[in-house]
């Protein structure tokens, strides 16, 4: 279990020392015992208040976090568990409603039950309320950054966590919809843990008490520090490598032969994509999972720095890639395009995945809605196939229009050894299948696939 700090206590942890102001929150005027007249609930809140020094169970307030501001809402679990309420309801909505006016990223620390059960159904729609404010900054193009204290259970682990852009968890937390107490008896409780959400892909990574300050302002500082509206140049990667980009000349290395390039391509001495990203940005960060239950080691995607600017990358790593895989490159995709920030692709990949556990978790459609996501950028996309251009299962992650490539790569529509099969020829006879496929990256350019010009 990880170390229950209070609401202040956490602050303190993730703020530059003396800069969290707190806002001032709304009035309202509560009936007796709350709106269902509920024995006892006036005396409780009494107690909580004296227990933890708060007069509700959360904190809002606007900080720094390693120089970047921000709005902070910090849930204080001691206050009847963290519960969402009609005044918790009443602090949530104006802080969203202070971001969106101030233009500042949004950062909930969760540690909440969920709803208040002494204020019935009127506590339970306050999550409608906080996810309608949720949306209203998601579309004014702010970032929403989580993070999951111990515990993030109930309607606030469904809305002010799972509903974040970015979703950082501590480690050993207790995190899931259903709470402790309301749990089938035989239910694997590892299942409900921080680290078992971030391997099922509905978190995205874990982040130690130490390192949270750290941590945050980074993500703080790429989301909202956009390249300006440019595409990366392609040029650029490929030098940082060693490597020309879309040149046409064979005495700039690229290959002879179709099937010199497939076997340049495939060769384990080529640079991969992380070689790639890590020669790229000054430091970058990762996002992970698909918010579905999946994620894909073979697909990378986060955020980068360069030249003091953000950039989004998301990565094949030369692996057949699984629907999760395209489902959270479809998700970077969004994101980036909410925040105004280019996007930059590796394609890398023999090929989608194509077992019988890919198909049962939806391969064609998540395939599909990464197509979708490329064709509905609302920022700058480039692609640079560093690799294996493998069909559909490539082609979905590559930029239309605005593809480069590098001398070891090659794209086709299928493998020559499948084409081959395909078309009842011997296995003598791939390497001139691979030929006739025109797949290495001069008859890309000549076929007017790849750009061949330096200059973006």
């Amino acid at each position: 279990m990880a170390e229950r700090l209070s609401a202040r206590e956490t602050l303190a942890l993730v703020t530059d020392d003396t800069t969290f102001t707190e806002l001032p929150y709304p009035a309202r005027v509560s009936k007796p015992d709350g709106p269902l007249a509920w024995q006892g609930y006036d005396a409780s809140r009494a107690r909580a208040a004296d227990r933890t020094g708060e007069s509700e169970s959360v904190i809002c307030g606007t900080a720094t976090v390693s120089g970047t501001r921000a709005v902070l809402l910090a849930f204080e679990f001691g206050f009847l568990g963290g519960s969402l309420g009609e005044r918790t309801g009443d602090r949530l909505e104006a802080a969203y409603t202070y971001a969106r006016e101030h233009r500042l990223p949004v950062v909930p620390l969760v540690a909440t039950g969920g709803s208040r059960m002494q204020e019935g159904m009127i506590a339970l729609t306050q999550l409608q309320r906080v996810a309608r404010q949720s949306a209203l900054t998601r579309e004014a193009g702010l970032p929403q950054i989580a993070v999951l204290r111990d515990p993030a259970t109930g309607g606030g682990w469904a809305t002010l966590g799972a509903g974040a852009d970015v979703i950082l968890a501590l480690p050993g937390a207790q995190i899931g919809f259903a709470g402790s107490r309301v749990r089938p008896p035989d239910a694997d409780p590892t299942a409900y843990t921080a680290e078992a959400q971030v391997a099922a892909g509905a978190a995205d990574a874990l982040v130690r008490p130490e390192e949270l300050r750290e941590t945050l302002g980074r993500w703080l500082r790429l989301l909202t520090t956009p390249w300006g509206g440019q595409a990366p140049v392609p040029a650029a990667l490929g030098a940082a490598v060693g490597l020309p980009v879309s040149e046409q000349r064979a005495e700039a290395g690229l290959p002879v032969t179709g099937w010199e390039a497939v076997e340049r391509a495939r060769s384990p001495q080529r640079p991969r994509a992380a070689r790639y990203l890590d020669a790229y940005f000054t430091h970058r960060l990762a996002i992970s999972g698909d918010r579905c239950g999946g994620t894909d080691a073979g697909m990378l995607c986060g955020f980068g720095e360069r030249e003091g600017r953000t950039v989004a990358y998301a990565a094949q790593a030369g692996t057949a890639t699984r629907p999760a895989g395209y489902r959270t490159a479809a998700r970077l995709i969004r994101l980036a395009g909410r925040l105004g920030i280019p996007v930059l692709t590796l394609v890398d990949t023999p090929g989608a995945a194509n077992d019988a556990e890919a198909e049962r978790q939806g391969a064609g459609a998540a395939i599909a809605e990464l197509f979708g996501a490329v064709a509905a950028a609302r920022t700058p996309l480039t692609t640079l196939l560093i690799g294996e251009g493998g069909s559909g299962g490539a082609l979905a992650l590559a930029a239309p229009g605005n593809t480069w490539a590098t001398p070891d790569s090659y794209f086709s529509v299928i493998a020559p050894e499948s084409a081959a099969a395909i078309l009842k020829r011997p296995p003598e006879e791939t390497e001139s299948t691979a030929d006739q496929l025109r797949l290495r990256p001069q008859d890309l350019a000549e076929l007017g696939l790849i750009r061949t010009s330096r200059t973006v």
